[in-house]
């Protein structure tokens, strides 16, 4: 992949929407949530005021209206700040 964040922002790859509910209903494309959640792809190194507190490969929490969309070799990710990560998944 030749995109490279930089300074604190983070390229993420967004987690599949749900394709059923808990019940097995199979969810149209147009009812389906937007994930809040995904793996870091790449980070940027930082800024001076800005620590990097995300590695490649963090699975990580979002705001729902947070990051930018941008698609590669069709392929959906997320670019977001640092500050727009709510939580890191352990």
């Amino acid at each position: 992949m030749n995109v490279k964040p930089l300074s604190d922002r983070v390229l993420v790859l967004p987690n599949p929407a749900e394709e059923k509910t808990a019940g097995g209903l199979i969810i149209p494309d147009t009812a389906k949530e937007k994930p809040l959640a995904g793996k870091v792809v790449a980070a940027g190194p930082g800024t001076a005021e800005v620590k990097m507190e995300v590695k490649e490969g963090d699975q990580v929490l979002y705001g729902k209206y947070a990051g930018t969309e941008i698609n590669v070799e069709g392929t959906t990710y997320l670019i977001l700040k640092q500050s727009e990560i709510l939580a890191v998944i352990e």
